[in-house]
């Protein structure tokens, strides 16, 4: 069953301008490398990609681009034969062993792709710590032009909206920000309504996707996360609230993961879904 929720929709985010910048992540379509990644999702209609570089964590799924290489070439050569951008790379998970220097080859790959954001996690309990590695991976990053974005996630050390904007403020850099994807938004015990004292440079992105509105069982939190999202329009979350409660301009992808489709099936799906949801919403 479909459900919709209606949205006052502000005429800076009428369908046709979200399609010009929408996304997808890379999440949704893992098994492709970068460069069919691009190629399928702008055929499929997607305007932007979001491309996993680094690993999560040793030993996971990543396409590492080195600056100036021979795949750096043929990728960005892809990029404009489809007209495709890339939104974000990823992933940096922060860790008490993480040395910030380490990221610096990852940043230049992203600023010569044109990438707007780093996307990280906070998997350091200590909040200090954390806290001075986040800023010193904004000021590395900030000399690459790129935004570093912290994402909660309910299994890790920084599981909410409100301990993520904590790092991000006690920081105090101007390039950082909070991804807020909208499962693990509400998975995390968070609503809508929490964003409405965020300081919307603090939102520059966001991930959509859909979900029954009760959570699984803990042991099928990640599970859920990372294989079981539902397309939007085809689940219980406040998706059209959320969207309305963003800035106007925040960059706007698609993270749909799932076992029964992949590759460039996923894509289209994807994105036809979202486009059916937009213009009910």
């Amino acid at each position: 069953m479909q459900f919709h929720h209606r949205l006052r929709v502000r005429p800076q985010r009428r369908q046709g301008d979200l399609l010009k910048t929408l996304g997808v992540a890379h999440l949704t379509a893992l098994d492709l490398a970068p460069a069919v990644l691009v190629r399928e999702a702008g055929r499929a209609g997607f305007a932007a990609v979001g491309l996993r570089l680094h690993p999560v964590q040793p030993g996971a799924r990543a396409y590492p681009v080195a600056q100036g290489s021979r795949a750096m070439g043929e990728l960005k050569a892809v990029m404009a034969g489809e007209g495709v951008q890339v939104a974000d790379i990823e992933f940096v998970a922060l860790t008490p062993e993480v040395q910030v220097a380490d990221c610096e080859a990852l940043l230049a790959a992203g600023a010569e792709l044109g990438a707007q954001s780093l996307t990280v996690s906070g998997d350091d309990p200590d909040h200090a710590r954390l806290t001075q590695r986040f800023a010193a991976l904004c000021e590395l990053a900030s000399g690459y032009g790129l935004r570093v974005d912290l994402e909660f996630m309910r299994w890790r050390p920084v599981a909410t909206l409100q301990h993520a904007l904590a790092v991000v403020t006690a920081a105090g850099q101007g390039n950082s920000g909070v991804l807020l994807d909208a499962l693990h938004l509400f998975r995390s015990g968070g609503d809508v309504a929490a964003l409405a004292g965020v300081d919307p440079g603090y939102l520059r992105a966001v991930q959509l996707c859909d979900a029954p509105r009760l959570a699984p069982v803990e042991a099928l939190i990640i599970q859920e996360a990372r294989e079981g999202r539902l397309l939007p329009g085809l689940g219980q979350l406040p998706l059209a609230a959320l969207l309305g409660a963003l800035p106007v301009d925040v960059q706007i992808s698609v993270e749909t993961p799932t076992r029964q489709h992949a590759g460039k099936q996923s894509l289209r799906q994807a994105y036809d879904a979202t486009c059916s949801w937009l213009a009910c919403v």
